[in-house]
Order: structure tokens, then C-alpha cells, then sequence
């Protein structure tokens, strides 16, 4: 399916000319027929013929009344194409004026013009001015058609636009988060409450669990049914026209300026950065417009009173994405500025000088989500937020790391590096016997998680982490001289009977107290089996080949006699073997080597 908006001063005919290309009368309510005008939103559709077969089209017919401005926007604010009616028998009217400068201020620019009741006046005139000021905005080029409803003439041609329209329009993703502005809502017995709304992407499926904004804090509701022209369906897919029967506990919140969302997929933004288009001073309150929404927020220019990039404090969460488009309007003199927006997460402006140094970083902007610039601006961002912000996570660039979910810019992971390797080659300096940093103090230190900090440590020269340290330097590190010629006296002593530990005494005279002992033992340099137990490294392997030849299974008494050293020795390093699954201890307390 495919939705048109209808746009158009009131009483130019834009409802009878939808009748008149669907067969269907858009306007639902009894007061809108009384009255003969719109004054909710209504909706019809129809099949157009295209080359390749026929094409669902749905079009919103929104007010043109001046008072019903709010609802006119919000007719338009979801949907990618426009169907604006002017009258020829009538002259340029304001509504007509509002209604294209708010299409151009969304950039709009999939539309056909059509000239109504060109049988009651000659349409050249008024196709001219219409041609004219549309080329002037975002559907310059559009095609305008002189039509009659009440002759027909006209339609054919009209129809023909049409279908190379939606033809043109962008195919939405049906795998997409759904984000659905709530357009109008009702009860109805029996049922309970229903909503419609466009839907841009997505898709809805009766008993989806989706989340309600309405002020306050997000409400689970269940879908309990679905509509879509007219009759139900099991799913509906954007770009589509929907009505939605909800079950859920705060659906007395439901209003006009609701939302309902797939769980989790949204940031709800109190703070948007937005670029600003228009010109001219807007007032310090304008009302914002976005999707069905419209609520009083607080704008405030970042560089000057008139500048481009301006920062919205908005009154309640709202779901807008990288990229949106809104409007902002001035409800005292009905002019109004299209709105891109650039951050729904900005920084905050807490030191002078920050508005204009942000309204420098806004400058280079691009209007489309940009891992690369998002990567750049904010140097290190969680994956999870990107998504919620709609900018979308892969390809990674060159030289960024996703640290578990983190994802660290090129510039930051190299400034990192140089932080991480300066901060430990000076703790190895200060502390020659305890080389490296932990892992988890290094970002506590920095303020990053402790995946980044691992996955920028092989980013240096030498860096790397072992046992949860981040260690710069060779593999064997070179330890103090004195302990140094400490190790090659114990080698001596070690030589001939490599499982004779030395006793606490000839420790304490070779100078390996307790902590130098763990020094050379994280350096590789010593087998410690326990504070005053230490052998030399490969002992254990040696260890295994001397029980390998024993009956297996064999007993602490016979492997402390086949190595040659006492049960100060052999059990530590029994309970060494079994730790590392080069033994295994039997029930009866006999042990076997593991591989045989």
C-alpha cells in the first residue's frame, strides 16, 4: 500500500475528489458531514493501474479550515506523498500557502497538483500560479492537472500521475521497528479501544506486545487486532494505513500525541539538537510537530538568535530518530520552519562557550545517520544507543573497535592507547616487581569499560593482557639485578634435585621473601606451589613424566619418593597437577596421570 496526503484550502474540493477517485467518502464523523468540511482525519484508497499490475493507494484527507491546522499537520507528518487541491474558481487562498510551505518544510517532494471545478471556471490561470509556487519548494516539479469531480474531467489523467508517484516512492523495510503516531482514537463496544495511524515501516501483527508513550512513563499494550482498509488482517506492513484494537492498563492515556512502539527499539529524547530551515526569528515557545504529535517546547538557537542549529527541550519522551523530520510552527502568525534532526542524545552545554563550539560540530552534520561522523563526534558511544538512535552499527570504520558492544572511534582508540601504555609503563617503573595494571583499574582510572580498555591494549607497541593485566613490553619482562642473581643461585641449588624445595631459611638468605617470590613467579621465572614452596619452571612437567611411570594409580608416598622430596613438596604440587588437569585425584585419595 501506498498513503497520499491531501492538502488544500477548505472548501476547494479536496474530499470530493477523493470520493471521486476511490468511490469512497473520507469524511467519517456526523459534524464533518454537517458542516461539510474535515475536521478529523479521514481516510479512503483505491487501486491504480501500474506497468507492472495495481498498486493500493490510501489517501488521508486532512482539514483545510484554518482552525484545524494542528490536525492538517498531523495528516502529513508520517506520510511521503502529497496530493494538493486548489480550486479554480477561487484565487490563491492562505490555507493552500500554509499547507505547501509545511509539505516543503517536511521535504515533501512526492506530489501532483491537482486544479479542482475546472468546469465552473477556464483553469489556465490558476494551473500557472499553482505551477509557479510549487516550483518554488520541495515538490518543484510537480505535475498539476486540471480535474472535475463532478464531470470527470481530468481523472483519467489525474490517476495516470498518480500511479507514476507511488511507483517512484521509496519501498519501506517491512523488518523495521515499528513507530506508529496516533492519528485519532475511539471506543468501540465490544472491543475496547482502537487507534489509527500511518504506518511508515514495520509491521504490526495481531497479539504484538508494543510499547504506548503518552506522557509519562512507557506502558506495555498487546494489539489485539488489526485493520487495514477496512477489514481485518492478521499483519499489517508500511507504508500502510492502520486501525489498531489495544488491550492494556493506561489506554484511558491514549491521545493524538501518542505513539506506540516496538519495545526497546526507541531512545525517548527530552533534548533534541535539530537543524533549523526557514529564516527568520522563531518565537522562544513554537510548537513542535512530529509524526501525529504536536506539543509547546522550548527552543533555543545555538549560535546567534536566528542560527541554523537549535536545541529543543521537549515536554515529554519522545521517539525521534537520526535523520527525522518535523516542523516547528508559530501558532501567532502560522509560519512555520522545517526541522531535521541531528542528535536526539546531545551533550549537555554546562561551560561557556559550549552552545557555539556544539552549533560548529551541528555545521558538519550530514542529514542522514553517519556511523563514521557519530563515531567521530561522540569518540566512544554504546552500539545499543546507535540503534535506538536509528544509525545504523555496521560496517564498523577503519580502525574502530565494537568492544563488546562498545564502539570506540579510530581517533579515541588511539588516544586511549597512548593513556592505557603511558599509565603503565609509569606504574612498572614506580614498581619494578609488580609489572602491568589490572584490567579493571586502568577503567576505573580512565572512565572507559573495562572491554575497551582490553580491546585497545594490542593497539600499542608490546601491549597486551595477561591474567587480567594490561602488561607493555616483551613477554619475560626483566626483573632487578639482585633478584636476577637471587633466581641463578636457586637454579644452582636446584640443579641436581629439582624438586627439592628450598627451605624458608635458604629463601630468606637468597633474599625471595614472599613478595619477590610472586614478582619472579608472574614473570615466568618460578614455579610457586605456595608462599614459601617454589620451584623452578617445568618442574611440573618433569613432575608428570617421572609419574607417568609409576602403577597407576599411585599414592602420595609414591610420588613423593619417586621424586625425590617430602610432603612439603609433593602435595602442594599434587594439588598444582590436579588444578590443572594433568592428574586426577581418585576417590579413595590415589591419583593417576590424567592422559593415560
Amino acid at each position: 500500500m501506498h498513503v497520499v496526503a491531501t492538502a488544500g484550502h477548505v472548501d476547494h474540493g479536496k474530499s470530493t475528489l477523493v470520493h471521486a477517485l476511490t468511490g469512497m467518502e473520507p469524511d467519517r464523523l456526523a459534524e464533518e458531514r454537517a458542516r461539510g468540511l474535515s475536521i478529523q482525519l479521514g481516510y479512503a484508497w483505491t487501486e491504480l493501474p501500474t506497468d507492472t499490475g495495481t498498486e493500493q493507494v490510501a489517501f488521508v484527507d486532512v482539514p483545510g479550515h484554518e482552525r484545524f491546522v494542528t490536525t492538517m499537520l498531523a495528516g502529513i507528518g508520517p506520510v511521503p506523498a502529497a496530493l494538493l487541491v486548489v480550486a479554480a474558481d477561487d484565487p490563491w487562498m492562505p490555507q493552500a500557502a500554509e499547507h505547501l510551505a509545511a509539505l516543503s518544510a517536511l521535504g515533501v517532494a512526492h506530489g501532483v497538483v491537482a486544479v479542482t471545478r475546472a468546469d465552473l471556471a477556464d483553469p489556465a490561470l490558476m494551473v500557472d500560479r499553482a505551477r509557479a509556487e510549487v516550483d518554488r519548494t520541495s515538490l518543484a516539479g510537480a505535475p498539476v492537472v486540471p480535474v472535475s469531480a463532478r464531470t470527470g474531467a481530468g481523472l483519467d489523467e489525474l490517476r495516470e500521475h498518480l500511479a507514476t508517484l507511488v511507483a517512484r516512492l521509496p519501498q519501506p523495510d517491512p523488518a523495521a521497528a515499528v513507530r506508529l503516531w496516533v492519528d485519532r482514537r475511539f471506543t468501540i463496544t465490544g472491543a475496547g479501544t482502537v487507534v489509527t495511524g500511518t504506518l511508515p515501516a514495520g509491521t504490526v501483527r495481531r497479539g504484538d506486545a508494543l510499547e504506548l508513550w503518552a506522557g509519562g512513563p512507557a506502558a506495555p499494550v498487546r494489539v489485539r487486532g488489526v485493520q487495514s482498509l477496512g477489514a481485518g488482517v492478521d499483519a499489517a506492513a508500511g507504508v500502510a494505513r492502520v486501525a489498531l484494537n489495544l488491550t492494556g492498563d493506561d489506554l484511558d492515556r491514549v491521545d493524538r500525541d501518542s505513539v506506540l512502539v516496538t519495545p526497546g527499539a526507541f531512545h525517548p529524547a527530552t533534548t533534541v539538537d535539530v537543524r533549523v530551515t526557514g529564516g527568520g526569528r522563531m518565537p522562544e515557545r513554537p510548537v513542535l510537530h512530529v509524526g501525529a504529535a504536536s506539543f509547546a517546547v522550548r527552543a533555543r538557537p545555538l549560535a546567534g538568535d536566528e542560527g541554523a542549529a537549535v536545541r529543543l527541550a521537549l515536554p515529554r519522551a519522545v521517539p525521534v530518530r537520526v535523520g527525522d523530520r518535523a516542523l516547528l510552527r508559530d501558532p501567532g502568525s502560522r509560519r512555520v520552519w522545517g526541522v531535521r534532526v541531528l542528535d536526539p542524545e546531545p551533550p549537555p552545554l554546562d561551560r561557556r562557550g559550549a552552545a557555539a563550539a556544539r552549533a560548529r560540530v551541528l555545521a558538519t552534520v550530514g542529514d542522514e545517520p553517519d556511523l563514521a561522523g557519530e563515531l567521530d563526534r561522540r569518540g566512544l558511544v554504546a552500539a545499543a544507543l546507535l540503534e535506538r538512535l536509528g544509525v545504523p552499527t555496521t560496517p564498523l570504520p577503519d580502525d574502530a573497535v565494537d568492544a563488546d558492544g562498545t564502539l570506540v572511534s579510530a581517533a579515541r582508540v588511539a588516544a586511549l592507547a597512548r593513556e592505557v601504555a603511558a599509565a603503565v609503563r609509569e606504574h612498572d617503573a614506580a614498581h619494578p616487581l609488580d609489572r602491568g595494571i589490572p584490567t579493571a583499574a586502568l577503567a576505573d582510572r580512565l572512565g572507559v569499560p573495562a572491554a575497551v580498555v582490553a580491546a585497545v591494549a594490542p593497539r600499542m607497541d608490546g601491549g597486551r593482557v595477561e591474567r587480567g593485566r594490561v602488561v607493555v613490553g616483551d613477554a619475560g619482562p626483566a626483573l632487578p639485578a639482585d633478584l636476577e642473581r637471587a633466581l641463578a643461585e636457586l637454579a644452582t641449588d636446584l640443579a641436581d634435585q629439582p624438586f627439592a624445595a628450598p627451605p624458608a631459611d635458604r629463601l630468606a638468605a637468597l633474599g625471595l621473601d614472599p613478595r619477590r617470590t610472586a614478582a619472579a613467579a608472574k614473570a615466568g621465572r618460578l614455579l610457586r606451589l605456595a608462599p614459601a614452596v617454589v620451584l623452578l619452571p617445568g618442574a611440573d612437567a618433569l613432575a608428570v613424566e617421572r609419574l607417568r611411570g609409576l602403577p597407576q594409580p599411585f599414592t602420595t608416598s609414591e610420588a613423593r619418593q619417586a621424586l625425590g622430596t617430602s610432603r612439603r613438596v609433593v602435595l602442594p604440587l599434587l594439588e598444582h597437577l590436579d588444578r590443572a588437569g594433568r592428574t586426577r585425584r581418585l576417590p579413595d585419595d590415589r591419583r593417576q596421570v590424567a592422559d593415560r
